[in-house]
């Protein structure tokens, strides 16, 4: 409970003023609420039904295991009340994102389509809407299989709707752009950063609706809490119906950084447009000032210090609702991770949503954003297509990742494909293409892939991540060390990383004895995954040249073509359960070993109520020296924890029925314990 408190304190803090890019006469709306909902093949009268936003509908038939569960066009309508008094100003529909691709209508008539199920994307309806009057706003979502709109393939579902926000935003004649592939319009270039001095520039994209040219004055202020750390301006001229982008500089002495979980400080951007004296539109964005890089022989450097990557991979989604998360949620699922230790994670397998790099930015989480360039794993079918339109959707959607995302300083990694294959059509001579527009967006960040073949694919980015599972699909965690030193001889010039890496566990399947189950059967015993991290971790762990692992995966997840485990539907793979409810046995091993500032004892196997054998073996996960083990008010001694946190004691007998298991250790001279009663049957 401390923990979780300390959390929302820390977070409160960090996060108070947030960061919302609208101010000044900008007004923004919400319109997530009374929607009428139908799918396209119901065509009768009185078919719809009133939903709210976030919204899929997906999820129950996906997440029962549902093959061909519903991929289609769902239609989704609302009356969008426009005052008189908005008359002369600029109206815009802004979609945090729906799946896949979206057919935008008012009062019957189409203003445009966005193709890309994880991207923001924005409309001007000024000219399209009737003033002091309701209007008709239809929008028509379709996330059927398409080889036109990435991704074609993934272990994932890919739930329909609009399941983030919508909100109607209104603004002056001139403002800061809204429609820069829906960025916020400000870009904040960090030119040179060091612990003594940073200078940068704020590129703002300028929008003129009005039919005159115009003079106006841009505005530049960082902010350090309520102090005012720097300010800028300049004279800018808007022609009529135009747009411009001006640029404004910014210099600090001695600034205080974005150092990671350490001190994730933030600096506050505003951005302003200013005319005849009167404040036009403003813009806020976070700037968090630091540098990294990746050497291939010593792993991961931000602000000039080695930071070991202890990360996660993370899916969207949750039990009961599918991909429709609402803010708590995303604060939960860092909530957690923060309680575990984690450093840095991979938002796999496509942008997430805005408020949750937001989360990042303001906990110090180091970010693997990557778009949804998703080969086929271990399934059927290819991730790409040597198509025109699926090579400029692949490219658009990564224009939208990097100028929507790209002033959070939490991501350092730019992600460009998942698990492709080298069958059929070579992916590589597409895969530079956009490698160079990754690096022609954003110079000052570093391009990375996550693959589980051989070929040329991997030798395109600048750092690379391979997909590895040894000890469940194959092998035995060794065979990861061994692989790891083989590649890093073979390619000393690589920097390479453990993108993924985990195995599948029920909290109902228990066992105890150490029996590594088949992946794809109905038995996915806890002990096994536990097993499978402790010792995948210690082949990792002693390799520095690894500059980041991420654990496949955070949370249970939803894939409706996986018959495995406890139930259909769901990769197991987490390290907590699909509905947050549970942290499993590795989930604490993780937070021994990374979690320092929280003191850590938990017995594993807990869960393992029912023994089948007389003598046992005992295991603690402890960030503590040593622990006392007690089996039935019986000391069984004390053991020091060996350096990945673990302690044990073997041979230990139980009675017939009930048995009393208790741990205890003191840290700074407080007593810590956990217990827990099994029962063994002879």
């Amino acid at each position: 409970m401390g923990m979780r408190k300390s959390f929302w304190c820390l977070l409160i803090g960090l996060l108070a003023g947030s960061m919302l890019p609208a101010r000044g006469q900008r007004q923004e709306m919400l319109l997530n609420d009374n929607w009428q909902f139908r799918f396209s093949h119901q065509v009768e009268k009185g078919s719809a039904r009133r939903v709210d936003l976030p919204h899929t509908w997906n999820a129950q038939d996906a997440l029962a295991g549902k093959l061909d569960y519903k991929r289609g066009i769902g239609n989704y309508e609302k009356r969008l009340w426009v005052k008189e008094e908005w008359r002369g100003k600029r109206l815009f529909l802004r979609f945090e994102g729906a799946n896949s691709v979206a057919d935008v209508f008012i009062n019957g008539c189409h203003i445009g389509q966005h193709r890309g199920g994880y991207g923001a994307f924005v409309f001007e309806i000024t000219d399209k809407v009737d003033y002091g009057a309701g209007n008709a706003l239809l929008v028509r979502v379709n996330n059927a299989e398409t080889l036109e709109v990435m991704p074609l393939v993934g272990d994932f579902n890919f739930y329909g709707g609009i399941y983030r926000d919508v909100h109607l935003i209104v603004t002056e004649p001139l403002c800061i752009s809204l429609t820069d592939y829906a960025s916020s319009g400000v870009r904040l270039v960090q030119d040179s950063v060091s612990r003594s001095y940073a200078s940068g520039r704020a590129v703002v994209r300028l929008s003129n609706g009005s039919g005159k040219e115009r003079h106006a004055l841009l505005r530049l202020r960082l902010l350090d809490g309520n102090r005012e750390a720097c300010r800028g301006e300049r004279g800018v001229v808007l022609p009529a119906e135009g747009a411009v982008v001006q640029e404004v500089a910014f210099e600090l002495e001695a600034p205080r950084l974005w150092n990671g979980t350490q001190d994730p400080f933030l600096y506050r951007a505003e951005v302003s447009l200013w005319a005849d004296g009167k404040k036009l539109d403003e813009v806020v964005q976070p700037l968090g000032l630091r540098w990294f890089r990746i050497d291939p022989d010593r792993g991961f450097f931000l602000n000039g210090e080695h930071l070991p990557l202890h990360g996660v991979c993370r899916h969207q989604d949750r039990e009961g609702i599918g991909n429709a998360l609402r803010r708590e949620h995303h604060e939960e699922d860092a909530a957690l991770m923060v309680e575990m230790g984690v450093n840095a994670v991979r938002l796999a397998h496509y942008p997430q949503a805005e408020y949750f790099y937001e989360l990042m930015d303001s906990l110090g989480i180091i970010v693997w954003a990557e778009i949804p360039f998703v080969g086929p794993g271990g399934y059927a079918d290819e991730g790409f297509v040597d198509l025109p339109a699926f090579r400029e959707n692949g490219k658009e959607q990564l224009r939208e990742l990097i100028r929507q995302h790209g002033n959070h300083p939490s991501i350092c990694l730019w992600g460009i494909f998942n698990e492709l294959s080298m069958r059929g059509d070579s992916p590589v001579p597409y895969l530079r293409e956009l490698n160079d527009l990754a690096h022609a967006e954003d110079p000052g960040r570093l391009t990375v892939a996550a693959s589980n073949t051989d070929g040329e694919l991997n030798f395109v980015t600048d750092a690379m991540g391979w997909n590895r599972y040894d000890g469940w699909y194959g092998g035995t965690p060794a065979s990861l060390g061994k692989w790891l030193d083989r590649m890093h001889a073979a390619h000393p010039e690589l920097c390479i990383a453990v993108s993924e890496y985990g195995a599948g566990a029920s909290i109902y399947h228990q066992q105890d004895t150490l029996v590594k189950p088949l992946p794809v059967s109905w038995w996915h015993p806890e002990n096994w995954q536990t097993h499978y991290h402790v010792e995948n971790w210690r082949e990792m762990a002693a390799r520095p040249f690894v500059w980041g692992t991420f654990v496949w995966n955070m949370f249970d997840f939803g894939a409706a073509h996986r018959h495995e485990g406890d139930r259909p539907g769901i990769n197991d793979k987490g390290l907590v359960t699909f509905d947050r409810k549970v942290r499993k046995d590795a989930f604490y091993f993780y937070k021994a070993n990374w979690n320092k500032k929280e003191p850590v004892l938990r017995l594993a196997e807990r869960r393992c109520v029912r023994r089948t054998r007389s003598v046992q073996s005992f295991r603690a996960f402890t960030n503590l020296p040593e622990a006392e083990l007690f089996v039935n008010g019986k000391s069984c001694g004390i053991r020091k924890a060996d350096g990945l946190c673990v302690v044990e004691w073997g041979g230990i007998r139980l009675r017939p029925g009930e048995n009393h298991v208790r741990v205890t250790g003191t840290k700074k001279q407080k007593h810590i314990e956990d217990q827990y009663t099994c029962f063994y049957e002879e």
